[in-house]
């Protein structure tokens, strides 16, 4: 099956009708005679092109090269702890994703984001090998982004299917998933031939079908959880005398939790 090119490009919209809007930018602070002071001291000439502070903490920005040099000398001042890494798609503005380090000073109170740029086709250094939580964090930067990275030590999907196309996290994926994704699990399971059978997947979120296997929505009527509907569930609408049900989304306003002493 060939991987579906959606025509519409969300990474590419523009989200201002104003030509000469200017987004706010965030308050940030110089680093001298602050308590980063000495991190940055601690850093080798030129390994960054920019630091600041953001909300309390540390922003450094360098080049992807230098990602381990830099993070070896912050973990040998006490950032020990590396708490996330992602990225954001500047797909269509740079041609690449910037990823970021996000990490934990746990004595010293302090944090820290490391920023470094990833242009398409390139790869990025893995840092496995200083802090073990980056394992799992770079396949999923890979599985979801498309950031390729290299000597990690198994560097394969993370959440998708080995075989899946595309990088649902880029803004260019389609938001209800490509052709590819409408035919996966019929085509994995079943087979090709079953489509007409089975019909496509259903991808949009506030869809609940009234009749699934075990009952577990239990829409429109109160029942334990695989009992059947209740014959008198009034709440059921109909297109035509006793016709198809009507495909309502699920409205997160109308819902009640019902406590188990309350149904006594």
């Amino acid at each position: 099956m060939m991987r579906d090119k959606p025509q519409k490009d969300a990474s590419a919209k523009n989200y201002y009708k104003d030509r000469f809007f200017v987004a706010r930018q965030t308050p940030k602070a110089q680093i001298q005679g602050s308590k980063f002071e000495d991190d940055v001291k601690a850093l080798p000439e030129n390994a960054v092109s920019q630091s600041y502070i953001e909300f309390d903490q540390l922003v450094l920005i360098a080049e992807k090269e230098r990602n381990l040099e830099i993070l070896q000398i912050l973990k040998d001042r006490g950032y020990t702890m590396l708490c996330d890494i992602s990225g954001m798609d500047y797909e269509e503005k740079r041609g690449g994703v910037e990823v970021y380090y996000q990490l934990l000073n746990i004595e010293g109170k302090r944090r820290a984001r490391l920023k470094v740029f990833v242009k398409d086709g390139e790869f990025l250094p893995s840092v496995c090998e200083l802090y073990d939580s980056a394992n799992w964090a770079e396949r999923e930067l890979y599985d979801m982004m498309g950031v390729w990275i290299a000597n990690h030590p198994n560097l394969k999907r993370i959440i998708m299917p080995d075989d899946w196309h595309g990088h649902p996290l880029r803004k260019s994926y389609p938001l209800h998933g490509d052709e590819f994704a409408r035919w996966y699990e019929v085509d994995k399971i079943f087979g090709p031939e079953f489509r007409d059978l089975i019909g496509p997947e259903n991808r949009d979120p506030g869809y609940i079908d009234p009749n699934d296997t075990k009952n577990f929505a239990r829409i429109y009527h109160e029942v334990e959880y695989s009992e059947a509907p209740r014959e008198d569930a009034y709440l059921q609408e109909f297109q035509e005398e006793n016709g198809v049900r009507l495909v309502k989304k699920f409205k997160r306003g109308d819902a009640k939790i019902i406590k188990v002493e309350d149904r006594k």
